[in-house]
This record gives structure tokens, C-alpha cells and sequence, in this order.
């Protein structure tokens, strides 16, 4: 059962995971032979604060990603 794990800031809308979602298991339907009721996708929102980029924080106010 392919299992796909998206971390990203927090802060994206119950839609948007689900669109999101939705695009991810077709992808993975199609390229590994297998069928969206073994696919799992997991969302972990993780704060600015906690998410370091080479090194270093976040610019304060940068736009979401």
C-alpha cells in the first residue's frame, strides 16, 4: 500500500489538501499499479517556526509555499 507523506507550513484549507490529494493518488494509481483505496496520503502542517532552510529561519512575512 503506497503511502505519501506532503510536509508543508501550515496554514493550507481542507480543499486544498483534498484537490491536492486527489491529483497525488491518481499519480500514484497510475505510475504504481495500484488503486486509490490502498493509497494513503498524509499531510504534515509544520509551523515557520519550526522549518529551517539552509540553516536558517524563514524570512518573516515570505510568502507560503
Amino acid at each position: 500500500m503506497p503511502i505519501v507523506h506532503i510536509e508543508l507550513y501550515s496554514g493550507r484549507t481542507p480543499e486544498q489538501k483534498i484537490a491536492c490529494a486527489r491529483d497525488v493518488v491518481d499519480a500514484i494509481v497510475k505510475h504504481m499499479n495500484t488503486t486509490p483505496e490502498a493509497t494513503q496520503v498524509v499531510f504534515v502542517d509544520i509551523d515557520k517556526s519550526n522549518w529551517l532552510l539552509g540553516g536558517k529561519m524563514p524570512a518573516a512575512g515570505a510568502k507560503k509555499e
